[in-house]
């Protein structure tokens, strides 16, 4: 699979409604799963934010072994699916790895991993500081990471789990 480049754009108002269009096309191909709602999550969700320009969406399903059926509707549906992280989420991009305006995630809903995405967004939506900060160190790392997606999203990890310490605390089940 090769992988796009990581690109980091400057914020497109366009980004909420490209999520509006993907939810009300998922709603339907995965209400036989879904156990929850279903997120813009990423640096898209966030007015102002630069980012990739990739759509990042969570849906929220009651077991990742009871939603197992949804790969192949989605594969149906122009999404291809990743073994990646596996073991705590189902992993998409749309159209391809070469190309991607969507990712999608299956992840089952109010679990620990669905709390801390939703509060990693809601800080960066209501604190400014953060947000510039997140921006800052996307950029840099965009370009230190170019070619290297997995060494990109792991190395924001740090940032992103000082955030949840400071801001977040999202309550554990």
């Amino acid at each position: 699979m090769t992988d796009a480049p990581i690109r980091i754009v400057p914020y497109d108002p366009r980004w909420p409604e490209k999520f509006e269009r993907e939810r009300a096309l998922l709603a339907t191909l995965l209400n036989p799963w879904i156990a929850g709602a279903i997120e813009h999550v990423g640096s898209t969700s966030v007015l102002g934010l630069a980012a990739k320009p990739v759509i990042d969406i969570m849906a929220g399903v009651e077991t990742l072994r009871a939603s197992e059926p949804a790969k192949a509707v989605l594969r149906e549906n122009g999404y291809q699916y990743a073994e990646y992280k596996s073991d705590i989420m189902h992993w998409f991009c749309k159209p391809s790895a070469a190309y991607r305006t969507h990712h999608l995630h299956l992840i089952p809903f109010e679990s620990t991993l669905w709390r801390e995405r939703l509060a990693f967004r809601n800080v960066l939506r209501r604190d400014a500081v953060v947000r510039g900060e997140y921006e800052a160190l996307k950029l840099e790392l965009a370009k230190k990471y170019e070619f290297d997606r997995e060494a990109y999203t792991e190395a924001k990890g740090p940032f992103v789990a000082r955030v949840l310490e400071k801001h977040a605390r999202p309550e554990r089940a």
